[in-house]
């Protein structure tokens, strides 16, 4: 018998046709229309039925009458009247011109496993939200420049001064002064075996992940990356047809990666292993012990080393970051970097990568990188041409991480501020701007942490990254970038707090 509300004969359309709820959420995109995970878990539980336009569009992609998903009675059956809709929508599709059926064009099925959710379902709920004319706090992205984080002046004028010099391409690779620059730096840095031919510049670091995990990765071929990590890392290699491992960091060392755990996952198809540090969500700072620990894993194992150091100088409490290329002139690694985070220019996209240790071993991957770099021409040129100033100049960002700076002050305060609150506990960072606390999911009855992030946008206008959002497994954690000045921060926690005295799911 047919279920007679919309839930159940959601759930039994959903069967019918053998589409599951991130199915749905992949169609909406095509149709442009906005639909989360939250939102489709809301319908199967029945706790909500979608207005007219999302109705309207469940029933075509489940291909079932509307009025029948709807809940209401009606004469032909179901399947009858899915084929009558689909009739409809076919002869709605005719080309006029040519009389024949419409070309559907869908997203490539490389996609169908790849999320992005800093910028997802629910921030795109806020989106819509702030288009109908509603303030948004938005604590979901690393983004200095609209919490009052200026570029150094120097920065700026060198730009407008080589402005009318980079109007055509650069070298695939980068300009020369810029790379040398980079060099210069992974030499402080003593990271060993670097030359100018392995250095690339990149549309900000995000550019050079995608490059390097298409270069490296085949169809099934697997590569170690964090548990709670930054999502783009596992996105870019699910796109090379590659398989993301997740090996967990632990929130009761430090959120250090957990070695047992990255030598229980691998196997004969691991090729390399993603280091985050300082680390992107949780803000740990990995010491030279733990490094060292994994380049013994992956010099035993042969596995290359990415090494993801945009935040290197963005470490507090008088701490050393250490260069796991650093460690390993025998292991073959790509170290990545960039002015987005350090000199406060997200925008001007300007990132680089290293490559270091045995190149011997990777002669044919690096064929595969340059290919790729000249096939995209050049990075932004004029973003290039300040990278020796933004270098070499005055660091300002050294005045963020000290006592009495934005970055170390608002440190301070986010962490005071969110343990205080009974049902949240969390590790202190020691590097970036991001805190990863816990959430009490027995308090608060929490099952579904995008729902959570959800419903206190929808309460409190807050918008956070739930931690599945980090390929996290469980769902009680969430991530708070604390860029904005603490009188902003005092208002955010004031609002997190009072919407957990009455919140539960």
């Amino acid at each position: 018998m047919h279920g007679n509300n919309f839930a159940d004969r959601l759930k039994e359309a959903m069967l019918n046709q053998g589409i599951k709820q991130v199915d749905l959420i992949r169609e909406a995109e095509n149709y442009g229309i906005k639909l989360g995970k939250s939102h489709i878990s809301q319908y199967v539980s029945g706790k909500t039925v979608p207005r007219t336009d999302i109705m309207h569009f469940l029933a075509e992609t489940l291909h079932v009458n509307e009025e029948w998903l709807a809940g209401k009675e009606v004469i032909k059956k179901p399947l009858s009247a899915s084929l009558e809709v689909q009739n409809d929508i076919t002869d709605k599709n005719i080309d006029s011109a040519g009389g024949s059926n419409m070309r559907e064009f869908k997203k490539s099925s490389k996609l169908n496993n790849v999320l992005y959710d800093v910028r997802g379902p629910v921030a795109e709920e806020a989106m819509r939200m702030e288009e109908a004319g509603t303030h948004i706090l938005k604590l979901n992205i690393g983004n200095p420049a609209p919490f009052g984080f200026r570029t150094p002046d120097e920065v700026i004028y060198d730009m407008s001064r080589q402005l009318v010099e980079c109007e055509g391409y650069s070298a695939a690779k980068g300009l020369f002064a810029a790379r040398k620059a980079i060099m210069q730096y992974a030499q402080i840095k003593k990271i060993p075996n670097v030359s100018m031919d392995g250095i690339y510049t990149g549309n900000g670091v995000s550019e050079l992940i995608n490059l390097s995990m298409s270069a490296l990765l085949n169809d099934g071929d697997e590569i170690l990356i964090p548990s709670p990590d930054y999502p783009l890392w596992t996105a870019c290699a699910t796109l090379a047809g590659g398989k993301a491992v997740h090996y967990v960091c632990d929130e009761q060392s430090e959120w250090y990666p957990d070695i047992e755990d990255i030598r229980r996952k691998i196997t004969s198809r691991t090729k390399a292993i993603v280091i985050i540090n300082p680390n992107n969500p949780t803000g740990a700072l990995y010491p030279r012990e733990v490094l060292q620990q994994v380049v013994d894993i992956a010099r035993e194992h042969q596995l290359m080393i990415f090494a993801d150091e945009i935040y290197d100088r963005l470490v507090m409490d008088g701490e050393e970051h250490v260069s796991i290329a650093s460690l390993a002139p025998d292991v073959f690694c790509v170290t990545f970097n960039g002015l987005s985070k350090s000199h406060m220019i997200a925008g001007f996209r300007i990132g680089w990568m290293v490559l270091s240790g045995n190149k011997r071993a990777a002669k044919d991957y690096i064929e595969g990188i340059n290919m790729l770099s000249n096939m995209r021409l050049c990075s932004n040129v004029p973003a290039q041409s300040i990278v020796q100033t933004a270098l070499w100049g005055h660091q300002k960002v050294n005045d963020y991480i000290v006592p009495g700076g934005r970055i170390y002050e608002q440190r301070e305060y986010i962490y005071k501020a969110l343990t205080d609150i009974p049902g949240i506990t969390a590790v202190k960072p020691k590097a970036a701007f991001y805190i990863f606390p816990k959430l009490d999911v027995k308090k608060f009855n929490i099952m579904n942490d995008e729902k959570f992030a959800l419903d206190l946008l929808t309460d409190k206008k807050l918008l956070v990254v739930h931690g599945r959002g980090f390929n996290w497994e469980q769902p009680d954690h969430f991530r708070i970038v604390y860029l904005p000045r603490i009188e902003v921060l005092e208002e955010a926690v004031g609002n997190l707090a009072d919407f957990l005295k009455y919140y539960r799911q």
